[in-house]
């Protein structure tokens, strides 16, 4: 049986949880989600009140705090929490020079009170950056998002039962298989709407010189395949043109095939951001390959754990 604790004025509460409760991670940096409902016995709880949830096997799954309490005619009373990732959605100016991604996560984490895992070093330096009127959540995005773009390295911030913890995406590696047997049902979806470009245009506005300078990549088969479909954006100072704009190609020039897994048998190691092997027969493509987990719901009941998984990999992205 799992383990639920709320804490309220020194006093800790067992809710008689009533269907499952519900653990939502994902991939981006937003807040891990707890949410369960349960019927109103005298238990006195309150929003800011910390909540800690382990699994059958005492695996740590979750540490938060409840931000919302909703309650009906029936004595139902139904609890969301957040783990700490929700406060970095405060706003605050900070500038910065010659740091990298996780000196950033350092920098706030100490600043501001976060509780600080394992801190992956990412290497690649950001010369200058102002974040005004920001929240903390979009400066260290913005920061990992730079890095990916110039180096290709994904890095993946993310609470681990009330630590933040900043990861390489090949250290996330959990060694399950989803398969037929372990999944029970998918959704699966191919398109070239949203994120498919085959030419990047990228520019930089050198006031030294008084021009603006024009860096692009492109692919000239899919332009003929799909049209052409662009991403245009602009350099910062120090960023590499033609090394940016070769990574954005490689990294937008596919279709984008989306996959949900849905009821697939319960690992509380998986997460947002963790990578797993999936092998399914999805019609027009049978799938033998790491995927990443972009999104992970994990439904706990008294007898069974499932999840539901959105992954991407190869030339499925989300």
């Amino acid at each position: 049986m799992y383990e639920l604790l709320i804490q309220n004025e020194g006093t800790a509460y067992m809710p008689p949880v009533e269907e499952n409760v519900k653990v939502t991670t994902e991939r981006q940096i937003v807040p891990g989600v707890l949410e369960f409902s349960f019927v109103d016995t005298g238990i006195h709880i309150a929003n800011g009140n910390p909540v800690r949830f382990k699994d059958s096997n005492g695996a740590e799954v979750f540490y938060g705090f409840i931000f919302r309490i909703k309650r009906d005619r029936s004595s139902i009373v139904t609890v969301t929490a957040y783990d700490q990732i929700r406060y970095l959605k405060n706003k605050d100016t900070i500038a910065y020079t010659d740091m990298t991604a996780a000196g950033l996560v350092r920098l706030i984490g100490n600043k501001y009170g976060f509780g600080l895992g394992t801190v992956a070093e990412t290497g690649w330096k950001i010369a200058s950056r102002v974040e005004d009127n920001v929240s903390l959540l979009d400066m260290i995005a913005n920061a990992l998002n730079f890095t990916l773009q110039n180096t290709g390295d994904l890095y993946l911030l993310y609470d681990a039962f009330g630590k933040l913890n900043l990861s390489f995406l090949g250290d996330m590696y959990v060694p399950i298989v989803i398969d037929a047997e372990t999944g029970q049902n998918f959704d699966y979806e191919t398109t070239i709407d949203s994120d498919t470009y085959n030419c990047i245009k990228l520019a930089y506005d050198n006031e030294k010189q008084g021009e603006r300078e024009i860096y692009m990549a492109r692919d000239s088969g899919n332009i003929n395949r799909w049209g052409l479909l662009q991403y245009f954006d602009k350099l910062q100072e120090g960023e590499n043109g033609e090394a940016k704009a070769a990574a954005l190609l490689t990294l937008y020039n596919k279709e984008t095939k989306s996959l949900t897994i849905k009821d697939a048998c319960g690992d509380s190691r998986v997460r947002g951001g963790s990578l797993i092997v999936v092998q399914l027969d999805l019609g027009d493509t049978k799938l033998q390959n790491l995927m990443l987990v972009e999104k992970c719901v994990h439904k706990y009941g008294e007898s069974e754990h499932t999840m539901d998984l959105t992954v991407s990999g190869g030339d499925f992205c989300v």
